[in-house]
């Protein structure tokens, strides 16, 4: 059992910043703004799991929660009082794909 939501962090792995810098990318690509949007709406999903966290389904081994605006997958774990992004993919991907950027991680 997580202790009180006050007190929970967020720590995003290097991989995981990885993903999301991929993301704004590929989404600024798409249109100028939208990459910054991107990351607003991904740290805004992120940040909801201090309320959140644990509650998700637990895929390869570790919860994964559906980001709100863009299809993408948050794949983290909690450790006593600590929230941890383990990566940040695109829900198109292949689940086989999704299950070694995962497990390889951890």
């Amino acid at each position: 059992m997580r202790s009180d939501p006050d007190v929970m962090t967020v720590e995003i792995i290097d991989l995981a910043k990885d993903d999301l810098a991929d993301g704004f990318e590929f989404y600024e690509r798409q249109r100028r703004g939208l990459g910054d949007y991107f990351l607003d709406s991904l740290f805004a999903d992120i940040d909801s799991l201090i309320l959140y966290a644990g509650v998700h389904r637990v895929e390869f081994g570790y919860h994964r929660a559906l980001a709100r605006t863009f299809p993408c997958f948050i794949y983290y774990d909690v450790i006593g009082d600590q929230i941890r992004i383990i990566a940040v993919l695109a829900q198109r991907s292949d689940p086989t794909y999704r299950r070694q950027q995962t497990t390889s991680r951890g």
